[in-house]
């Protein structure tokens, strides 16, 4: 089994892969980008076993990446909100979106990303096809696209909005 760290190497794509480079963090990023903030919104949709899904959380408060907010006193409870840290992962988390889409979507993208302002999709280079906009996380909207599976639920919300007030 590989190891978490990659010492030894002075490479950027190194140390983000310590970070990012194990699986259930990708998809839990993936979920927060879609809205889901909650630790069982994250646990039931990923089923990912619950002290997995403590450890990334974890890992991606320390590194600061996501924030750890409450948003309920009795009994307390947290969600997990994208640092700016968190939305410049966004460009990555498209990038591998739209690669799946290519090869890996043969029914149509799963979810479909749309210009909150115009309403047009976004292209390769995360350009409004329609009014020619450069769009950010927070300008986007994701839906479920012609691939998605009708059992599966839609995206909880808007992709990547932080939850900040």
């Amino acid at each position: 089994m590989l190891g978490r760290t990659y010492e030894g190497q002075n490479c950027s794509v190194a140390k983000t892969l310590e970070l990012v480079g194990e699986r259930w963090t990708v998809l839990i990023l993936r979920d927060v980008f879609l809205g889901r903030r909650r630790f069982d919104e994250m646990a039931d949709n990923l089923k990912i076993a619950r002290n997995v899904l403590t450890q990334r959380l974890q890992r991606l408060v320390e590194e600061g990446v996501l924030e750890k907010v409450a948003y309920q006193e009795r009994p307390e409870r947290f969600e997990y909100r994208l640092t700016d840290k968190g939305l410049d992962l966004w460009p990555v988390m498209i990038t591998l979106m739209q690669f799946g889409d290519r090869y890996y979507a043969p029914d149509g993208p799963p979810i479909v990303v749309t210009h909150k302002g115009c309403g047009g999709t976004m292209d390769a280079h995360r350009i409004c096809t329609t009014c020619g906009e450069k769009l950010t996380a927070n300008q986007v909207r994701a839906h479920a696209g012609p691939g998605a599976i009708q059992e599966a639920p839609a995206p909880a919300s808007a992709l990547a909005q932080t939850g900040r007030p």
